[in-house]
């Protein structure tokens, strides 16, 4: 089981804060669900709310995985107490993951020295002429950089939890909680933080249609020149709406699909990795653990041993 942090600290959004209570602490999808608690120096206001921690900051470095929600105003410097609590806990082997402008707290700790990382975009170019030894990427929607996480807000900060799900239990579990939030199940962290149109708006979009037939055809080798036949389109205005639908290229968010149904697959099936890589459309079992390894780190084989459900007894 386990154990969750959320570190906690006058001014903190609330939105976010209850946002990461609200996957860690309530809505456990299986048992055992992750052990979860609120830590912070006392009382704790919230704008109108006053939240009463369970424990001190001193309890971050017994945690698996500590949470660092935004606040509101990010002129301040974030507490020094909890700036030293974060970074004796990523110390002792916790990861930390930031909602927001929680990142401001990672960054002030150094955890970010070096590393990509990102907040709600209206605060990137502070963030990034304040620490400048931290590599901002102003237009993604959370960074995973293994034991340091960042996220934009709002909407990506559950994207960003739904992450942290899908790494410990598997894209099967993260599913069934997004069902269960009503939220979607997955948006990859490369994907654009602010879009114009963030899915077709209509059903005269040009993607309306061409979206669900895709990943309804998962299995045939698709050229962009294809996609824009099928939506009778240019291969320039198909990657134009492509872009301002969803942030990506056609390829890319066909190949995010792709090793989507390939971890559907590993977890939910005893297909080999040679049905899966001609299932998802891949090929060959080379090109299957490429992408794969790519996009998540680890080959298909190992994905399987981890996050296959285990029988019970």
């Amino acid at each position: 089981m386990p154990t969750v942090a959320l570190a906690a600290t006058d001014g903190m959004l609330h939105f976010e804060l209850a946002l990461a209570h609200e996957v860690f602490g309530t809505a456990g999808v299986v048992e055992p669900w992750y052990d979860f608690a609120v830590c912070g120096e006392g009382p704790v206001r919230l704008g109108r709310f006053h939240l009463v921690p369970d424990h001190g900051l001193d309890q971050l470095v017994h945690t698996d995985l500590v949470i660092v929600p935004g606040w509101t105003d990010v002129d301040v410097e974030p507490p020094a107490a909890l700036v030293e609590a974060v970074r004796a806990a990523h110390a002792a082997g916790a990861r930390v993951a930031s909602l927001c402008t929680g990142a401001f707290v990672l960054a002030a700790a150094g955890l970010l020295d070096g590393r990509r990382a990102t907040t709600h975009w209206a605060h990137t170019t502070e963030l990034a002429a304040r620490y400048p030894r931290v590599q901002v990427d102003p237009d993604v929607l959370y960074v995973d950089n293994g034991t340091v996480l960042t996220s934009a807000g709002k909407a990506a900060a559950m994207d960003l939890c739904l992450h942290l799900v899908r790494s410990d239990y598997g894209s099967a579990v993260a599913n069934t909680l997004a069902r269960r939030l009503v939220v979607p199940p997955h948006r990859a962290g490369g994907q654009a933080q602010f879009v114009t149109t963030p899915v077709p708006a209509s059903d005269t979009h040009p993607l309306t249609a061409l979206l669900p037939w895709i990943t309804e055809h998962l299995d045939h080798p698709f050229t962009v020149e294809d996609l824009a036949r099928q939506a009778n389109l240019s291969t320039r205005t198909l990657t134009r709406h492509f872009h301002a639908a969803t942030g990506t290229t056609p390829l890319q968010w066909l190949l995010t699909h792709r090793v989507r149904l390939a971890q559907h697959l590993l977890e939910t099936t005893d297909k080999t990795i040679e049905s899966i890589a001609a299932a998802t459309g891949l090929g060959t079992p080379t090109t299957l653990r490429r992408h794969f390894t790519r996009t998540l780190g680890i080959p298909p084989d190992t994905y399987r041993r981890t996050f296959r459900p285990r029988p019970t007894a």
